[in-house]
């Protein structure tokens, strides 16, 4: 039998991101304008560092990680590839479940895998601070921690409904220097905008986007960082999953399914990615299922229309070919506050749209349910998104309890949830609610952005 934990030696940390690009199954369509014609790299220059931009746009495989960005990597990698022995024998399953704890960094999650190359490639170009968006308080300590480790000052503008329901999260990113802001804000002339018509608004991520990014073009020597969605992003997460290939290799073990939850999708993309370029490359079964777990709450991948749509509310952004509930949705209060965002990632929109991987949604009653199941069994407490990739997986290993199948299941447990118990303590009391964003309001809010744009009626993606 495998030992639960497998970890490697720091000269086994990966030596290079995986980028999908030249491996997907279609080109990925470019950023537009909003009179239609394509964004170049250059016009990304105002809000990101060139290095940044490059890795955006390039398309080569494999790019290789700079020596900064691994000394900082060391705090916390290698993580740990655990095997769930007291969830699967509680689940009278014959599946192996396997995780990936990206819980042990110092902020608690996935995100400062690429924080600190975002960081590390902008103090390179003389910025001196960034600004940036938080939903849940992840991201935002993530690039807190970075910005700090580097030298950077950092301003966040955090959802105001999570900043109101998480203030640990703003603790942990003012503890590494941050400024942090609830959004909307009246820092910004967009916040200010929405604030005055409607004083209450409780913040999406979309609004906190918008803000940051005119807080960054509007100030020198300061970018804009970004925590998921776009390629460069996804690229530096792909190091969750290479170094889980590394550390399944060791147990002669190959995952059947590759689970992650899914916000703006780079946890997910980290460990799937490489996943999918060893099943593309022959080098593993060509059987293996990629699932991505939303909220019901913020449906984009099964409830979402797929067209071009700004990945802010202000459409500060350029329009990106993803699955979108319209980039003036406006979330329900739900805890995942990681998860409350209107689109997803290009790269992963296209995958799902070609049928390569799989989305399915859970809403918030349910997940928590999974969540305490797994925190009574292994003893960890996942973070409210994390969460959703566990209960596609006591899902997928009852299928295979069903069908007498010994699967290999392995997900991404994204980020601890010790900063979440707020929301633990309402599922425990019985007030949390199981939130189904309905399909008419994404239709309104579509209806609203072709009527904005009618050339993308034409568009076929």
């Amino acid at each position: 039998m495998p030992e639960k934990k497998v970890m490697l030696g720091d000269d086994e940390l990966p030596r290079y991101w995986y980028n999908i690009l030249p491996d997907l199954p279609a080109p990925l369509p470019p950023p537009l304008k909003p009179d239609g014609t394509p964004v170049k790299p250059e016009d990304l220059e105002p809000i990101f560092p060139k290095e940044i931009i490059r890795q955006e746009v390039s398309t080569e495989r494999f790019i290789p990680i700079p020596d900064e960005v691994l000394e900082a990597y060391r705090i916390w990698r290698p993580t740990p590839l655990m095997r769930a022995y007291r969830l699967e024998r509680a689940l009278k399953t014959p599946a192996e479940i396997y995780f990936k704890f990206e819980g042990i960094s110092p902020p608690g999650s996935h995100k400062p895998n690429t924080a600190v190359a975002q960081a590390y490639y902008n103090l390179r170009e003389g910025v001196e601070r960034l600004t940036t968006e938080t939903g849940a308080g992840q991201w935002g300590s993530a690039l807190a921690f970075a910005t700090n480790l580097f030298g950077l000052k950092a301003t966040i503008y955090m959802v105001r409904v999570s900043y109101e329901q998480k203030p640990y999260r703003r603790v942990l990113m003012q503890l590494w220097g941050a400024e942090v802001v609830p959004s909307p804000s009246t820092r910004t002339n967009f916040g200010r905008k929405v604030l005055e018509q409607d004083p209450d608004n409780p913040g999406s991520l979309g609004i906190a986007i918008s803000e940051a990014i005119e807080d960054a073009v509007t100030h020198e020597r300061t970018k804009y960082s970004l925590g998921s969605v776009l390629n460069h992003v996804l690229l530096h997460q792909t190091i969750i999953g290479l170094e889980a290939a590394k550390q399944l290799e060791e147990l002669d073990r190959f995952p059947d399914y590759v689970v992650g939850c899914i916000g703006g999708g780079s946890n997910f993309a980290g460990i799937a990615y490489p996943f999918y370029y060893y099943k593309k490359a022959g080098k593993a079964p060509s059987d293996t299922q990629f699932i991505a777990v939303e909220p019901t709450a913020a449906p984009s991948t099964t409830k979402g229309v797929y067209t071009y749509d700004h990945g802010d509310t202000a459409r500060l952004t350029p329009l990106l070919p993803m699955y979108t509930l319209g980039h003036d949705f406006v979330p329900p209060p739900i805890h995942a506050g990681g998860l409350r965002y209107h689109g997803k990632a290009p790269t992963l929109c296209l995958l799902i749209k070609h049928n390569e991987f799989k989305s399915v949604a859970y809403n918030q009653v349910e997940v928590f349910q999974a969540a305490e199941l797994f925190a009574r069994t292994e003893g960890f407490v996942p973070a409210p998104e994390t969460a959703h990739a566990i209960k596609a997986v006591v899902d997928l290993a009852l299928e295979a309890r069903k069908a007498g199948e010994r699967k290999v299941i392995l997900f991404n447990f994204s980020g601890h949830g010790l900063l979440d118990l707020r929301a633990y303590d309402e599922y425990l009391s019985g007030v949390l609610k199981p939130y189904e964003y309905p399909r008419e309001e994404v239709e309104k809010s579509i209806q609203r952005l072709f009527e904005m744009y009618p050339w993308l009626r034409n568009v076929r993606l």
